[in-house]
């Protein structure tokens, strides 16, 4: 496994297809945006949902900031096109087959599942917050909005 990603290092090159299946490209879609990229083992599982669901519901909070939201694991395209209809999710969802940026980004495993770990990237692709904890999903959203807040700049 490669080093975890730790604050002040550039996010590595990758291309991941979304729920859509339009490619997601890390040099041109993440270039002069703040991006939230979190890393989630399961489409579907209660935690994963969770998860997804506090970003759902911060959403707005994200993009009145100028911030885009990004969720990764392995599931095939066609997953993540269901979990995102079902939980009316609005941001991307990038099928990662085989965990080759799971990797990338030196995400740790928990138990026998990928990890759960969030990174704020700025608009220059370097990685200035992470966040993990593999048992509290729902926290991810919430730990990225305190770390984004005004009084945190």
């Amino acid at each position: 496994m490669s080093k975890t990603l730790e604050i002040g290092d550039k996010v590595p090159f990758f291309v991941l297809r979304d729920q859509d299946g339009k490619n997601f490209n890390s040099e041109t879609d993440l270039r002069g945006k703040t991006t939230v990229v979190y890393f989630y083992p399961k489409d579907e599982s209660a935690v994963c949902t969770k998860e997804a669901c506090a970003f759902r519901d911060s959403y707005q909070e994200f993009t009145d900031a100028g911030i885009q939201v990004v969720g990764i694991n392995n599931a095939d395209v066609e997953s993540h096109r269901r979990f995102a209809e079902k939980n009316r999710l609005p941001f991307k969802l990038l099928s990662d087959p085989g965990n080759k940026v799971i990797k990338q980004f030196g995400v740790k495993n928990a138990l026998f599942l990928t990890g759960r770990e969030t990174f704020i990237i700025d608009d220059k692709g370097i990685v200035v917050y992470k966040f993990r904890d593999f048992f509290k999903g729902a926290a991810h959203a919430k730990e990225v909005l305190q770390f984004l807040s005004p009084v945190n700049q």
